[in-house]
C-alpha cells in the first residue's frame, strides 16, 4: 500500500540522515584532532612604517609516534607555512587572479634527524639549524618573524580593522617517500594541520 511504502521509504532515509550524521561526526573528530596536534600559540599580522604587512608566528606541534619513527628512519619531514588574504576584498581578489600581482610563497620547513650527531635539523631555504631535542626543533617549524606578505604602500597606519588574514602549517604528505604517502591515505598519525588561524592585525 502507499502507506506502507511511504514507511519504508522515511525509514530508508532516517538510515541514511544517521550515516552522514556519524560520518560528519567522525571526520569533525578527526579534524579537531590534527588541528590538537599542532597547535599557533603566536599569529599576528604587523603594518609597518611604510605600509607594508609582516607576518609572526610559533606553532605548538606534537609529532605523532609513527612520524616519529619514520623521522628515525631517515625520512625528511617537510611542513608548509601558508598565508592566506580574506579582506580587504579587491587586495585579496587580485592576489588570487591578477597575474600582475605577486602572490605570497609558502615557507617550507625541512625537519630532518642525523643518526651520526644524533641531533635533529630544520632548513628553511639555506638556512639550518640542528637541535638536541624533538620537542625543540618542533618549535622552530612554523616559527618565523618579520615576513613580509605585502610591499610597502600596500596599508595604511589605521587600516588594522580592515584586514582578515589567516596562516596555515601543515605537513606535505606529498613530498614523502612514496611507501609513506600510502600511510597517509590509511592512518590519521599521518596527517598534520594547524587549519587556517586566524592573524590578529595591528600597526607596528
Amino acid at each position: 500500500s502507499n502507506s506502507c511504502r511511504m514507511m519504508h521509504k522515511m525509514a530508508f532515509i532516517t538510515r541514511l540522515l544517521i550515516r552522514f550524521s556519524l560520518l560528519a561526526f567522525c571526520l569533525g573528530w578527526a579534524y579537531a584532532a590534527q588541528a590538537e596536534s599542532m597547535r599557533a600559540t603566536r599569529a599576528e599580522a604587523v603594518i609597518g612604517s611604510q605600509g607594508q604587512l609582516s607576518v609572526n608566528s610559533r606553532f605548538n606541534t606534537t609529532l605523532p609516534p609513527a612520524l616519529q619513527d619514520a623521522l628515525k628512519q631517515g625520512v625528511t619531514l617537510n611542513f608548509e607555512l601558508n598565508y592566506q588574504l580574506i579582506a580587504p576584498k579587491l587586495l585579496a581578489y587580485n592576489m588570487r587572479f591578477n597575474p600582475l600581482v605577486d602572490t605570497v610563497k609558502p615557507v617550507i620547513y625541512k625537519l630532518s634527524y642525523h643518526p651520526l650527531t644524533d641531533k635533529y635539523r630544520v632548513t628553511v631555504g639555506t638556512f639550518s639549524t640542528e637541535y638536541s631535542q624533538l620537542d625543540t626543533a618542533l618549535r622552530a617549524v612554523g616559527s618565523i618573524a618579520n615576513w613580509q606578505v605585502h610591499p610597502k604602500s600596500t596599508f595604511g597606519r589605521n587600516d588594522a580593522g580592515q584586514i582578515q588574514a589567516n596562516v596555515r602549517l601543515n605537513l606535505s604528505s606529498n613530498q614523502l617517500p612514496k611507501p609513506f604517502q600510502v600511510n597517509t591515505l590509511t592512518s590519521k598519525n599521518w596527517h598534520l594541520d594547524s587549519g587556517w588561524v586566524r592573524l590578529r592585525a595591528r600597526a607596528g
